[in-house]
């Protein structure tokens, strides 16, 4: 008797062994379903595709009777697009696809937009297999899946200055066209390229250096953050060569003269012509990434190595600015400056005065203008240089005789408040100007300046701008050096 009672034991012992193995088994199935996404990863190795990540990170419980169908689906489906995973994701996969063919068709299609309404300048952009060839042409292999007209040809001058015919006939002319075939690349460009004009007046003329060419290539370019290469026509090398530091800036590469290049440069997208807002102007509503003129201004510290962002702040500081006299030679030559840098070193300036022969070294002269917090002058190319000064310095700008107060604030006035300068001018009198000894009192010069306006800019030129110098009354001019100084204090 006492021996069958192990015996008896080991038996109910045995028993509970067997029905807990149901009940275990139940509770790992139970525990798959509620995780199906760790047996999916186990089974399925890291190089699933996208479809499959989709599935991967949903939430939805599939039944383990479904698990083994919908795997071999997901891995089918990476070479099969036509097999069905179920319902839900065979909705979400033909969406993605319909994505994808969108996609695919608009890399594959041309495009060229261009722009001619524009006052000042003509562009135009090619998205595609473009090419720019030795003829001075600009053309767009066309693919099968492009739009554009059979009879897609245009002409333009790749300089920001269009309304001057004169100056725009210097300009090489560039075609531009879509074509079915075209000469093997010599040169391929990963980056998009800009084609533009340094003829006309770049490298003549300080305002026009910037006006023309400079800032119209930082609102075309600037938004690649250097990955654009440039290619010039009428190629300045002087030019090249004194803004170089500036370029290097916009773009990553050399730049690369076109004339007398006999290779074709082959690129993805290529802009010819650059755009242009007005003079020393920039509308970050119309450019790519909305840069303005501070940052174009920001551009130019950093290259020219400029010290001062705003002028000095501080009592030290305004007990002794320091002011720029701009000189000319010649046309709107100031006769009496002994006379006037007196008067404004009585004021409590500390003068600094620069001619043209001060001006030629770019980076130098650019850090004189930036230690700066006046700089003044007659209305002329030298007033550029504003471009460098500091934030809340001043500009004072004397105005010739002859109306010309517009197109002096055109030029000068009405680009300071985008860079973030302050603004002063100052009209000559008659008496202050040298064509009293020219013309009689009563002659139109003098009673009727607009009947010389009416004639146009060049009687404007000949008569008011390149004939006049000026003798300022410095008794009156005193009231604007005193609203200069005044211009400095903190507020």
């Amino acid at each position: 008797m006492a021996g069958r009672i192990p015996c008896l034991k080991v038996i109910h012992l045995l028993l509970l062994s067997f029905l807990m193995v149901p009940f275990l088994l139940l509770l790992t199935l139970q525990r798959t379903r509620m995780d199906p996404l760790s047996l999916l990863n186990l089974q399925v190795s890291t190089r699933a595709s996208l479809k499959f990540k989709v599935l991967e990170e949903s939430t939805r419980i599939i039944d383990e009777g479904d698990e083994e169908s919908a795997l071999h689906s997901v891995i089918q489906e990476q070479s099969n697009n036509n097999t069905e995973v179920n319902t839900e994701d065979l909705a979400a996969n033909k969406e993605l696809e319909q994505h994808r063919h969108v996609a695919d068709d608009t890399v594959s299609k041309s495009t060229i937009a261009c722009d001619f309404s524009q006052r000042r300048t003509d562009t135009c952009v090619l998205h595609g297999d473009v090419r720019i060839l030795p003829s001075s042409s600009v053309v767009l292999v066309r693919t099968p899946h492009d739009t554009l007209p059979e009879n897609a040809a245009y002409s333009l001058r790749p300089y920001a200055r269009k309304w001057e015919t004169p100056v725009m006939e210097l300009i090489r002319p560039i075609s531009i066209g879509a074509v079915s075939a075209a000469q093997e690349c010599g040169v391929h460009h990963a980056v998009p390229v800009v084609v533009f004009s340094t003829g006309g007046f770049a490298g003549k003329n300080f305002f026009h250096d910037f006006s023309d060419v400079l800032i119209p290539l930082f609102i075309t370019s600037f938004h690649y953050r250097g990955r654009v290469q440039f290619l010039i026509t009428n190629f300045n090398r002087r030019w090249v060569g004194k803004y170089a530091v500036i370029l290097s800036r916009m773009s990553d590469y050399e730049v690369i003269n076109l004339d007398g290049d006999e290779r074709v440069h082959c690129s993805g997208k290529a802009h010819v012509g650059l755009m242009s807002h007005s003079e020393l102007v920039i509308d970050p509503a119309r450019t790519p990434g909305n840069y303005s003129m501070a940052d174009f201004r920001e551009l130019l510290r950093s290259s020219l190595s400029l010290k001062r962002r705003s002028i000095g702040e501080g009592k030290n500081y305004y007990s002794k600015p320091r002011l720029l006299l701009m000189l000319r030679k010649g046309s709107r030559e100031l006769t009496n400056k002994r006379e006037v840098v007196a008067l404004t070193r009585k004021l409590g300036f500390k003068v600094i005065v620069a001619g043209p022969e001060q001006t030629k070294n770019l980076s130098r002269f650019a850090g004189v203008v930036n230690s700066c917090a006046v700089m003044m002058g007659v209305h002329g190319a030298g007033l550029t240089n504003m471009i460098f000064l500091p934030e809340k310095a001043t500009l004072v700008q004397i105005i010739p005789w002859g109306g010309l107060r517009y197109a002096c604030n055109h030029d000068y006035g009405d680009p300071t408040a985008a860079m973030g300068i302050r603004y002063l001018e100052y009209e000559v009198g008659r008496e202050e100007s040298s064509l009293v000894k020219q013309y009689p009192k009563d002659h139109p010069v003098f009673t009727d300046p607009e009947s010389v306006h009416r004639q146009g800019w060049n009687a404007i030129w000949a008569v008011f701008l390149n004939r006049q110098s000026i003798k300022l009354d410095v008794k009156r001019f005193k009231g604007v050096l005193q609203e200069a100084m005044r211009s400095l204090l903190p507020r």
